[in-house]
């Protein structure tokens, strides 16, 4: 596959990382263009709405890549490798049993699939969600979160990933990807068990570079589609 980008072995600061879900949310204000130009590797502008530098984010932002893992994808009975990938792609961590901002995140996502099946691009698009819950998180969870919010797994597109242990969903979710999580029995809507998190998606194009990290839940969909289309369409024509 084609990579365009070195990742850098440097340890993102974990500042504006923001676990919680009252900073999960865009934070307003921040639109002001934080860089000279366009690095290496991308293909859309910098991104305004972006809150810091992307070196100074927890998560891959803008221009840098995405990091190697490898995790099982049950529904589709095969194991994905961020290394191999060669289409645009939506990342993000969540757990299917969260009753408020994951919902709502993966039903703008699956309006977004509907979009990039409209524009003809169902096989130039991943849409990749990682539990960061696999102890209740196994593949009747993943294929009853699907049924419930629409998302069309025939498509091929929609991948769950499920690390093995929650030791390893730390490691990918939160050490690699950025998007911190806490388990808490301290929660009025989930007694017991619940968790806090930070709330991003990454859309990555099809060398492992990121194009864009979406703070929140609530996602322009229209906004993400045609990021999407640009991003697949500049790859295209490679």
């Amino acid at each position: 596959m084609r990579r365009s980008l070195h990742r850098s072995n440097m340890k993102r600061r974990t500042l504006l990382a923001g676990v919680g879900t009252a900073a999960a949310g865009s934070v307003a204000g921040c639109t002001s263009r934080l860089f000279g130009g366009s690095p290496d590797g991308v293909a859309l502008d910098p991104q305004e709405d972006q809150i810091a530098d992307s070196e100074d984010l927890a998560y891959p932002a803008y221009g840098q890549s995405l990091p190697s893992f490898e995790l099982p994808a049950p529904l589709a009975d095969e194991t994905f490798d961020s290394d191999e990938l060669d289409r645009t792609a939506l990342v993000t961590g969540v757990f299917t049993f969260c009753p408020a901002e994951c919902s709502i995140l993966l039903r703008q996502w699956v309006t977004v699939q509907r979009r990039v099946a409209d524009a003809g691009l169902t096989d130039d698009v991943y849409f990749l969600p990682i539990t960061f819950d696999p102890e209740r998180d196994d593949a009747a969870a993943l294929r009853d979160n699907a049924e419930s919010i629409g998302a069309d797994l025939d498509a091929g597109n929609w991948l769950y990933l499920r690390p093995e242990t929650p030791e390893r969903a730390k490691a990918v979710v939160e050490e690699e990807l950025g998007i911190g999580f806490e388990r808490t029995t301290d929660s009025d809507r989930l007694p017991g068990y619940d968790f806090t998190h930070l709330v991003v998606t990454l859309l990555v194009n099809p060398d492992g570079v990121v194009e864009r990290a979406y703070r929140g839940e609530r996602l322009d969909p229209e906004r993400v589609a045609s990021d999407i289309e640009r991003v697949a369409a500049a790859f295209d024509d490679e």
